[in-house]
């Protein structure tokens, strides 16, 4: 009995837990677009779903009148997590380098980022939730790394620091016990 008890606890923890899975029929108006422009820049950033039931995040970063960088962010219904598992993301991208950031609570001030560099296939991307560092407008905070037990914001942005189209194809996100 304790054996299959084990074994069920097992499957349930390693069960992924979605976040957000892009189809045809999805809804993107949650999704918010956050341009420069709150710091007077003219980046563009626009969110919209493909013929396949993907999310693309596309636009340009422009670095004029101080601008560099464009995101898109998804208030999510909170959800419960260990800081010990792993945001999974499938994505496709442009051979540019991006942010995932979560935070624990909605429109609080700083963010938890971890940086990816995308292929230009679709690839899965995992990143330790614990791994993910507390940023605040692009500089480290003296917190410690991601520790709570739910997630309510997920968030995609570009700022490498330089004029720049980009596209970024979102399938999934998840958080899993990877």
């Amino acid at each position: 009995m304790k054996l299959i008890l084990i074994l069920i606890n097992l499957a349930i923890m390693s069960t992924p837990i979605t976040l957000f899975d892009f189809t045809k029929n999805s809804s993107i108006k949650e999704w918010l677009i956050v341009n420069d422009g709150v710091m007077g820049g003219f980046s563009k950033g626009k969110i919209s779903l493909t013929d396949e039931g993907h999310a693309r995040f596309n636009g340009h970063v422009s670095l004029e009148n101080n601008g560099g960088f464009t995101s898109v962010r998804y208030y999510a219904p909170s959800v419960a997590v260990d800081p010990k598992q792993s945001a999974i993301l499938r994505v496709k991208g442009d051979g540019n380098e991006y942010q995932f950031r979560i935070s624990h609570k909605n429109q609080v001030e700083y963010s938890y980022v971890a940086t990816f560099k995308t292929s230009g296939d679709w690839e899965t991307i995992i990143i330790p939730l614990s791994s993910m560092a507390p940023t605040y407008r692009g500089q480290k905070m003296d917190l410690p790394n991601f520790n709570f037990k739910k997630i309510e914001e997920v968030q995609f942005l570009i700022g490498n620091g330089k004029e720049q189209d980009f596209e970024l194809l979102i399938d999934c996100i998840e958080v899993s016990d990877s």
